[in-house]
């Protein structure tokens, strides 16, 4: 047998590290540090109300799979609704995008980003949680914006206000 080879992962439903980020549940499915930094993947719970605002990352590929319930996807192309079943692409290039759950019900997408990173950045401002354990978003006072603000750069990301995208 190749000892060069790597065994498949396979993670239960309640395996992976799970977050709490800004009011959602993140769960860390392959991160960088599992993929030698080529790309991670997050299970994103989101709860009716939550999201996250204007934000761009220009040397990150974002991909969402909607697999349950939608989210108001917002960038400075426009805005759509994407449902279960949709798929949204964010290319590499800095386009100010955010998503919101404006239903009632959760939502639950796959996001794959290309390379690793964001998963890293959610690590950093998250707080562990069991799956599914919702925490309330934190406050947003001026210092917890600047940290985030500070943060995201250092991530490559750029946070923009929440009523940037209109």
């Amino acid at each position: 047998m190749d000892t060069n080879k790597q065994a498949p992962t396979i993670l239960a439903p309640t395996e992976g590290q799970t977050l709490a980020v800004m009011g959602s549940n993140y769960r860390i499915l392959a991160s960088g540090q599992d993929t030698a930094g080529a790309y991670a993947t997050i299970d994103m719970l989101v709860p009716p109300g939550g999201g996250p605002g204007p934000h761009a990352h220009a040397d990150i590929e974002e991909t969402f799979f909607v697999v349950e319930g939608e989210v108001e996807v917002k960038s400075e192309f426009g805005t759509t609704v994407a449902t279960a079943g949709s798929y949204i692409r964010i290319p590499k290039g800095g386009v100010v995008h955010g998503f919101k759950n404006k239903s009632a019900q959760p939502a639950r997408l796959l996001c794959t980003v290309v390379p690793a990173g964001l998963d890293e950045f959610f690590q950093e401002i998250g707080q562990p949680v069991a799956p599914g354990q919702f925490l309330p978003p934190p406050v947003l006072d001026q210092g917890a914006i600047q940290r985030i603000q500070a943060l995201a750069q250092a991530y490559g990301q750029q946070v923009f206000p929440p009523n940037y995208l209109g």
